[in-house]
């Protein structure tokens, strides 16, 4: 937490809070960071090692009002909720041996024993089976909370399963925009990062693995960009009225959310103008302002 932007009391409470040696636990930790962010937006960042905190626990702090007397502050989230403790905890509970208690660990951390039926003992696990643990994990989050909840899988490399589910979660569509950009930015940047790798390795190969399996930015744009007029073309039929890219974030990414950064966007408003679509012309201004409005 920067504490440039906090007052003199809250800087001293913080200062507090980062040299005290007997709050190690990680539940004593987030209770000091809520009060010492009273009255601010926070964004808690929850990168545990094992499990973390427990479902309910979580809820609950994201649920609180941690309010002034004029106004609810927005929290965010991103956390890290690990496949590795997916797979584990899932084989543990269809083995004859496994302990319940690691078990009964797994539903404090998911909240309830839900995650248990893809894991019957006798019945074979389904297909990606700790895929859909953490796509329920996820839309369970969503309903206890209200917010709008995204859920990011992270491999070390193509084709391997994924390590852990980056969870973001936000009540404000500008989260949602951002947040977008923001893993597909990050992809194309984890792309570019395994190539200059094997590059490294492997001078004199004539090209990287990597660079046979990474989709083509190029070609994955020139696909999102019309899908993305279509998708503002259907939000216009449905509305009748002109709409903010910003306030249908999810509608105009479509199935292209987190694959392609915002600029991709603005293409498609151009693209919808050019053919007659809309009166906008996806000129001047922020991207995410952009003003949608019905053909002339």
């Amino acid at each position: 937490m920067p504490t440039n932007f906090l007052s003199e009391d809250q800087r001293r409470r913080f200062g507090r809070f980062a040299e005290d040696p007997d709050e190690g636990q990680l539940a004593g930790v987030k209770a000091q960071v809520l009060r010492v962010a009273e009255g601010l937006p926070l964004f808690l960042f929850l990168d545990p090692c094992g499990l973390g905190l427990p479902f309910d626990r979580i809820v609950q702090t994201l649920n609180q009002r941690r309010s002034t007397p004029r106004r609810w502050q927005p929290t965010e989230f991103l956390m890290n909720f690990s496949m590795d403790a997916v797979r584990r905890l899932g084989g543990n509970a269809r083995s004859a041996r496994g302990l319940e208690r690691s078990s009964e660990r797994f539903d404090e951390a998911c909240g309830g024993r839900w995650w248990r039926e893809y894991f019957r003992p006798d019945e074979p696990a389904e297909a990606d089976v700790d895929e859909i643990v953490a796509a329920q994990y996820a839309q369970r989050l969503r309903e206890k909370t209200g917010m709008c909840v995204q859920s990011v899988p992270v491999a070390r490399k193509p084709g391997q399963k994924a390590m852990y589910h980056l969870v973001f979660g936000t009540r404000s569509e500008h989260g949602l925009w951002f947040f977008g950009d923001a893993v597909a930015r990050a992809r194309d940047a984890w792309w570019e990062g395994l190539e200059i790798k094997e590059e490294r390795e492997d001078p004199d190969a004539l090209f990287s693995a990597t660079s046979v399996v990474r989709p083509d930015p190029q070609e994955v744009t020139d696909a999102a960009v019309p899908a993305r007029a279509d998708n503002m073309e259907r939000i216009l039929h449905r509305q009748k009225r002109p709409f903010k890219l910003l306030d249908h974030t999810l509608d105009v990414f479509g199935a292209y959310y987190g694959q392609v950064t915002e600029p991709a966007a603005r293409k498609a408003v151009k693209l919808l103008h050019s053919s007659g679509r809309t009166a906008s012309t996806g000129v001047g201004g922020r991207t995410h302002e952009l003003i949608v409005r019905p053909p002339r």
